[in-house]
């Protein structure tokens, strides 16, 4: 089958396009810097590049016109603060244009789940780029998620800098909203599931875990799937902007990231059906497996893709994760060697063993001294032997 993956450098398309390639598909991935995207090794055969910017007109002859199914996953909710709506829509009609030239017989799009009357800017955009997409002459397959766990991940990463940095949170109320994750091995098996299947043509539908959670929760399961113990207390008075830069400062995500994502957190995402579970078979795994599974790839190396992958700062054709070694367990490991005399073992270790205590440390006493302090403010033993 020959399919047509657009945001083919963002997380989930990274994810999807190995997923299609294992399928022995034929992928055209439109990328808007051919630089930046690097063809997974012994794929060659089965990958071709196209250089595409959907925020500019259509031109012809750009995209191949016999493709059989095209992915929809671009995004922009990193690009800016206000204004990425109307990127969104902008680029949701020149694909419709794009599309109508070719023969494409259906169209998947990964949005997002907007059950309620109030939506966040980012949550109506969605659902907005899913109404243009509509307007194409194909089927329509539209898959609507919340929040995805997986390795690299935005929501992922963000939990686990909140978790691994504080031992106590102090929240805004949003950390009380109601929502359903999933798991990226599920989306990914959802996205990749409903290829020309009849029952999924011209559908929508809602796709996410088994479990209901708020963000406190989640927190809270991800510090027990990693053996720590934290404290959350959730305040009334934090604003989305000082919310904002608490997760701006506190993880590593952006500030524009931070602004839509802390708008969208107030809104509740839950599903209203699991119809697609039942179509294709797909039994979703918990957000604590997911957690679990998340670490999994970590450790193994096997981290395929990551949130800052499309971010247009990254120069790079690689992806970033592949310059990252990211702690088993939450603190970098800084290892140094020297060589000693044979005979001297175990005046060394005497050496090691005492370091601390009345005999003090190789450098700056006082420093250790305050280090020790703060252990015990953040409710650790503090210098004790």
């Amino acid at each position: 089958m020959k399919i047509l993956l657009t945001g083919a450098t963002g997380y989930i398309g990274k994810r999807l396009l190995t997923a299609l390639l294992a399928g022995g598909h034929e992928v055209i991935c439109c990328v808007r810097d051919k630089k930046r995207f690097a063809i997974p090794e012994g794929f060659e055969e089965q990958v071709r590049v196209v250089e595409v910017d959907f925020l500019q007109p259509p031109a012809e002859g750009k995209i191949p016109p016999a493709i059989d199914v095209a992915y929809y996953l671009i995004h922009s909710m990193t690009a800016s603060i206000g204004g990425f709506q109307e990127m969104e829509a902008l680029s949701a009609r020149h694909f419709v244009e794009y599309m109508n030239q070719t023969g494409v017989k259906q169209v998947i799009y990964l949005g997002g789940i907007a059950n309620k009357e109030n939506l966040s800017e980012h949550l109506a955009s969605r659902k907005n780029v899913e109404e243009i997409l509509k307007q194409g002459k194909y089927a329509k397959t539209v898959l609507r998620a919340g929040i995805i766990v997986g390795s690299g991940s935005a929501s992922f990463e963000i939990i686990r800098d909140l978790v691994e940095k504080l031992p106590v949170m102090i929240t805004p109320k949003w950390v009380l909203t109601r929502s359903q994750p999933i798991a990226a091995r599920d989306v990914i098996r959802f996205l990749t599931g409903v290829l020309l299947q009849p029952a999924c043509m011209n559908q929508s539908f809602d796709i996410a875990g088994p479990e209901i959670l708020t963000y406190r929760e989640m927190l809270l399961q991800f510090a027990s799937v990693r053996g720590m113990k934290r404290y959350i207390f959730t305040v009334p008075v934090m604003t989305p902007r000082l919310s904002s830069y608490w997760l701006y400062f506190v993880t590593s995500t952006s500030y524009k990231l931070a602004v839509n994502l802390v708008n969208s957190m107030k809104i509740e995402v839950v599903t209203e059906d699991n119809r697609l579970q039942k179509i294709l078979g797909v039994e979703t795994i918990s957000y604590r497996e997911a957690v679990r599974h998340a670490f999994e790839m970590h450790l193994h190396g096997s981290v395929s893709s990551s949130w800052k992958d499309s971010l247009a700062s990254s120069r790079t054709a690689n992806d970033l994760t592949g310059y990252a070694d990211v702690p088993q367990y939450g603190v970098k490991s800084d290892k140094k060697f020297r060589m000693i005399e044979s005979g001297e073992e175990e005046a060394v270790l005497n050496n090691i063993w005492s370091i601390g205590g009345e005999k003090g440390w190789y450098y700056a006493d006082w420093l250790w001294g305050i280090r020790g302090f703060l252990d015990k403010l953040a409710g650790g033993v503090g210098l004790r032997r």
